[in-house]
Order: C-alpha cells, then structure tokens, then sequence
C-alpha cells in the first residue's frame, strides 16, 4: 500500500546540476555500482526527449519507423542488461501512467516492454493510485542510485531536459527508496499491461 504522503525533498537540502554535469555525475556514479538496486519514478507524460532518432521519428509523425529504430537498438539493451547482471546492479523503474495514453508514453512503452525482455524490472503504475499523495502537486522525477544518490531530474515546462537537483542525505534518501520501492511492490508488471492497453492501439498522432 502506498502512503498518502510522499517524502519530503526540500530543494536547499540538494545541488543543482546542469544538463551535462547531471549525466557525467549519474554515469560514473553508475559504474562502480557492484550488488546494489537502482529505482527510478517516472510521472510526466510527455518528454522531449534529446539525441533520440525514435523520438524524432514520433515527432515527425513517422510511427513505423519509431517502432523500427527501437528495434535496430536490441543488441544496445542487451549490452547494457549484461553489464549490469556482472556487476548486480539491478534497476527498476515504475512508470506512472494516466489513460488514455498521451503519444510519448504509448511511445515509451514499447521502448520498455523491449527494455523488460532483456531484464530491466518494470512496472506500471496507474495516476489514480498516486493521486492521494498528489493533492499538492504531481510526484517528482526521481532516479535513486544504490540507496545512496538521489537526482530530482528536472524538465522545462515543455518536456526538455533541464539538468537535475543532487541529494546526498541519507534522511531525504532512505524515505524516498522506501517509497519507490512501495511504488514498485504496488506496481503492475508490464508485461501483461502491455498487452492489455498498449498492443491494441493505433499508431498515437505525431507528437
């Protein structure tokens, strides 16, 4: 069962970090992970995502060629799936949802449902199982770092990447590991999600 209330996560109590720092910082971090979990809590349903050529492809519109880019780039999540099972570095991720769908997330998880073939733990959460703890506005961007690295990752107000606030504090950590992982437990497999809402749609509109 999820709280009602979410962890607090005071913005003075973090480091903010641009764009580039942010990535530099999380993927050396990433690393010398060795038999530590990794969680990541997705809310927003739509991204601009950069440097994607699937994406650009849903920009444009180009359904088709979406889906074919994302499988051009099995052998990549591959790669990255065993690197991570020789290290024990398991990541999950709990992907909120609100239906209907938006194009970006019916985009998304067809990304993640091959993600999750290769071993990437993910499930799916609907809105309305959060919307208690939301009464003060949407839950935060978060990707947790072996129980140890919080990254409040931050976006424009139009889905750009916007860098990410750094927190260190095992008192604002822990609360939030302990969430994400509830989230998680609560959480649907994305599998049986997948099949369910996803495979049955049309092509989403260009967006």
């Amino acid at each position: 069962m999820l709280e009602v209330r979410m962890p607090v996560l005071p913005p003075e109590c973090g480091e903010r970090l641009g764009n580039e720092e942010y990535l530099r910082d999380f993927r050396a971090r990433d690393a010398v992970i060795r038999d530590g979990d990794s969680w990541k809590l997705e809310r927003l349903q739509h991204f601009e995502e950069v440097g994607s050529p699937s994406r650009d492809a849903l920009r444009r519109g180009d359904w088709a060629g979406a889906l074919r880019l994302f499988e051009e780039g099995r052998e990549n999540l591959r790669g990255i799936q065993v690197d991570e099972e020789a290290r024990g570095a398991a990541f999950h991720r709990v992907r909120v949802v609100e239906e209907p769908l938006t194009p970006y997330v019916q985009w998304e998880l067809h990304s993640l449902r091959i993600s999750a073939e290769y071993g990437e733990r993910v499930r799916i959460l609907p809105a309305k199982a959060v919307a208690a703890a939301e009464a003060d506005g949407l839950l935060p961007e978060l990707t947790i770092q072996d129980g140890k690295v919080l990254f409040r990752v931050l976006y424009t107000d139009a889905g750009v990447p916007d860098g990410a606030m750094r927190f260190t504090d095992p008192d604002i950590v822990a609360p939030w590991t302990a969430y994400v992982r509830n989230a998680y437990a609560a959480a649907e497999d994305i599998a049986p999600y997948f099949d369910r809402a996803v495979a049955p749609l049309l092509p989403p509109p260009a967006a």
